[in-house]
C-alpha cells in the first residue's frame, strides 16, 4: 500500500525564502472529504493534474496518486465540495529530506504551512528555525478541512 508519512508545522518566519530551489502554483479541490478519507484533484502550474485518494489519519496515512488529463481535472472542478484551495509550494532542501512550504492564497490567505515527508515514521530530520508549532495530527490543518471549514481559529 502507498503511504504518506509527514510532519506538518505552522511557519514562524520568512527565513526559508532564501533557500528555495523550486516553486509551483497549485490549485486543488476535493470530491469528497471525511475524517478518515478524502479524494483530491490537484492542478499544478495549470499544466498537469493528479487525482489523490488519502486514507487514515495522523502522520502516517494511505496515499494513492494517479495522473489524469488536465481537461478531466477541469471538468471535475464543478463537482467539488468546499472551496478551491490555492497555494504556492516552495521546496526547501533539508539534508536527505525537503521542506514543502505552502503559502496559501484566496480564502486562506495569510496561512503558511510546512510539511516534511518522511521515509519512515522513526525519521528525525533536523527542524529549521523557521518552523513554528507542529500541527501534525491536528485535523484543522488538513487541506481537506481547510477547503471545507476555512482558516482555523487560533488556539
Amino acid at each position: 500500500m502507498a503511504r504518506e508519512i509527514e510532519r506538518k508545522f505552522l511557519v514562524a518566519n520568512d527565513d526559508w525564502r532564501g533557500a528555495v530551489t523550486e516553486t509551483a502554483r497549485l490549485a486543488q479541490f476535493y470530491l469528497f472529504a471525511r475524517a478518515d478519507a478524502s479524494m483530491r484533484v490537484r492542478i499544478k502550474d495549470r499544466a498537469s493534474a493528479r487525482l489523490t485518494i488519502k486514507t487514515g489519519s495522523g502522520a502516517d496515512r494511505g496515499e494513492f496518486e494517479y495522473d489524469i488529463p488536465l481537461e478531466d481535472a477541469e471538468a471535475l472542478r464543478d463537482s467539488r465540495v468546499g472551496k478551491l484551495v490555492e497555494k504556492t509550494r516552495h521546496i526547501v532542501p533539508l539534508g536527505r529530506w525537503q521542506v514543502e512550504v505552502d503559502v496559501f492564497e484566496g480564502d486562506l490567505a495569510g496561512l503558511v504551512l510546512a510539511e516534511i515527508e518522511l521515509q519512515d515514521a522513526s525519521d528525525q530530520p533536523p527542524l529549521p528555525a523557521f518552523l513554528g508549532r507542529e500541527v501534525t495530527g491536528d485535523p484543522r490543518y488538513l487541506n481537506a478541512r481547510l477547503a471545507l471549514d476555512g482558516l482555523p481559529q487560533p488556539d
